[in-house]
């Protein structure tokens, strides 16, 4: 079977495809891939192993219907049209589970970075300010016993949730389509109203899907209802907030600060105002950027891959309506 990877995968993964006995295809280059050269590269190929932000919409399936199954190198699957590809009979899986830990600790990582000023305090260095001494300068907020706001309180905001309240004694607080009994009890989370969780938060922290419903959610609506004294962070789709209303918020005070992952667009423009602020943190949408991480992915998409060749269920299927007139 004929497998076309649209990265460069991690040896762990690529070893189990060899086993398998999968013939491998990999796109090298370093740039994007059209949806054109996309659909070409797919034309004799047999699964799709899709890494990086390609488009599987409509279009692409209608070409490539003949797929035996599209497995993603990641865990969103904003950019695929899951109904389509069901009708098509195209099985799509993710890697969910094993990003977690590593999208949490970046969460963490950006609070405390936009809370103590630490990106722009790296900054001044290199531009020679670090001079004369001034107590009252470049002061950064505790977290110590704040309130932590979780949009989206699935696995990710679950364990950014334990961690701090286990090092900051932070309160929980949560948004969700659904209840969650677990961290209610595990953490003393309480769920409150999307106005509340605006309203109460010091730190608001978003872990959800990018949807129709969550789409430019945080806008100057919602910015202009936090807290003065508020950090804004998101490590999940940068479709979710709006970035122009965000940085019309900070400039005018409207919130603290922001830690960011996820941008829209991706890449962001290197004169975009947010990188000039002192109180906002952006990273290159490295959540789940650990060698053990990025293994883990490679281990799970490979599985998913081989399933598909083997005409089995995809373990991690986003679409298992696909399998039931296929009995799998």
């Amino acid at each position: 079977m004929n497998v076309l990877i649209t990265r460069v995968l991690p040896q762990k993964g690529l070893d189990l495809l060899e086993k398998a006995g999968c013939n491998v295809t990999q796109y090298t280059e370093k740039r994007e891939l059209s949806p054109a050269q996309l659909i070409e590269l797919c034309q004799g190929q047999d699964v799709l192993l899709s890494s990086g932000p390609n488009i599987i919409d409509e279009a692409f399936l209608k070409a490539c219907h003949h797929l035996k199954g599209i497995a993603l190198l990641s865990v969103g699957y904003d950019k695929v049209d899951l109904k389509t590809a069901t009708q098509y009979g195209i099985p799509v899986s993710n890697t969910p589970d094993v990003i977690t830990q590593t999208t949490a600790d970046t969460a963490f990582l950006l609070m405390l970075a936009v809370a103590r000023n630490a990106f722009a305090m790296s900054r001044s260095i290199a531009q020679g300010e670090w001079q004369f001494y001034d107590p009252t300068a470049h002061l950064g907020q505790d977290l110590y016993g704040k309130t932590l706001g979780i949009f989206g309180m699935g696995r990710i905001g679950s364990d950014l949730a334990a961690k701090c309240k286990a090092y900051f004694g932070m309160k929980i607080i949560y948004h969700n389509r659904k209840l969650k009994a677990e961290a209610e009890q595990q953490l003393g989370a309480q769920y409150v109203s999307f106005d509340e969780l605006l309203r109460q938060s010091d730190v608001l922290s978003v872990h959800t899907d990018l949807s129709a419903e969550t789409k430019g959610k945080f806008n100057w609506d919602a910015f202009a209802r936090m807290k003065p004294s508020a950090i804004f962070v998101n490590t999940a789709r940068g479709g979710i907030h709006q970035e122009e209303d965000l940085i019309e918020a900070l400039q005018n005070k409207i919130i603290w600060g922001a830690g960011l992952d996820v941008t829209n667009p991706e890449p962001m423009d290197k004169n975009n105002a947010l990188l000039q602020m002192q109180n906002v943190c952006v990273l290159p949408h490295i959540g789940s950027a650990t060698a053990g991480t990025r293994d883990a992915m490679a281990v799970k998409a490979a599985e998913n891959v081989i399933a598909a060749v083997k005409g089995q269920r995809m373990p991690n299927i986003l679409n298992p309506e696909v399998y039931q007139e296929q009995n799998v």
